[in-house]
């Protein structure tokens, strides 16, 4: 792997209001169930996406010859070897008679690998020099021209926030919510009643090292330690309330449109080509993109046939 991985030693930047330089770069994290659907993402974001000079695809390290079919010079393919810490180990799991995989250490809860790609979003921020981080799943494909530069607004970097959408998700958003404010030591209130939660979102570089500085400060463990202490967490909780309850928004402004449609749950179109018929068909004007949860099962072939792609 490049030297431009090694550990970031030096001290984090506080996150500034505006005046940072408007690069940006694209992160997904994937593994090896998804590669057809991270290479569908890849090509569409060859085709339709500008404004970004370099997209990372952050993977387990017995995935990377596989994922490293996928990389071109702006493209690079990283090992989680190369972001986390070694104490944080994978196994195949008994438990499901070695199908899955199960990430163990001493100083964690263990850990699936939706937990772990989440912590290799953030350990990202500390090997890469663009000022903003874009970050998209690797089971979403554009449909048109999308200009990171959306992302921008007079130095401010974007924070996607759905206004008291808590109470109405769907998911552990109170969990996430809560922990998150445990990580990073909010007592008030306990959940957060805004929703952070989207993929195809902008983070800040600096924030996101000040982020962790802050955890470990207040902890004196690493980050990764206290955040992956609970296995109810969500990065995007943890950044949101970072930004909003511990530096005020500094350096940030907030969007609630969504630029990428999600199909978050199986419908009872699932795996059919009403299904991916429908989610084309109900994509607003602003969003550029549309996304399948890998878990649903929906075929690849299908959805590329159904794209044209």
């Amino acid at each position: 792997m490049s030297s431009r991985f090694a550990p970031d030693t030096a001290a984090p930047p506080a996150p500034r209001s505006s005046g940072i330089e408007a690069t940006a770069a694209i992160v997904t994290a994937s593994y090896a169930p998804d590669f057809e659907r991270c290479r569908l993402l890849c090509e569409t974001i060859d085709r339709f996406v500008t404004g970004a000079s370099h997209h990372y695809i952050l993977v387990e390290a017995r995935d990377l010859a596989l994922f490293r079919q996928l990389e071109t010079r702006t493209r690079t393919v990283v090992s989680e070897r190369d972001l986390l810490p070694r104490w944080l180990r994978p196994y195949d799991d008994p438990l499901s008679l070695f199908r899955r995989r199960i990430w163990l250490s001493l100083k964690t809860q263990p850990l699936r690998g939706w937990h772990v790609q989440q912590l290799r979003r953030i350990a990202i921020a500390a090997h890469t020099s663009e000022a903003m981080l874009i970050y998209c799943d690797s089971d979403i494909a554009f449909l048109k021209p999308f200009d990171c530069k959306l992302f921008w607004r007079d130095g401010l970097v974007r924070l996607f926030r759905r206004d008291d959408g808590v109470a109405e998700a769907r998911s552990n958003h109170k969990a996430w919510s809560r922990n998150a404010g445990s990580a990073l030591g909010i007592a008030q209130p306990a959940i957060s009643p805004h929703d952070y939660i989207a993929t195809l979102i902008s983070w800040r570089r600096d924030a996101i090292l000040a982020m962790c500085s802050h955890i470990e400060k207040l902890h004196s463990r690493h980050w990764v330690e206290v955040i992956a202490s609970e296995r109810q967490f969500s990065e995007c909780m943890i950044y949101g309330r970072y930004v909003d309850e511990v530096i005020g928004s500094a350096g940030h402004f907030h969007g609630a449109e969504e630029f990428c449609r999600v199909q978050w749950f199986p419908s009872e179109y699932s795996n059919s080509d009403a299904e991916v018929q429908a989610l084309i068909t109900e994509v607003t004007p602003e969003q550029v993109a549309i996304g399948m949860q890998s878990f649903i099962g929906t075929d690849i072939a299908r959805i590329r046939r159904l794209l044209g792609a």
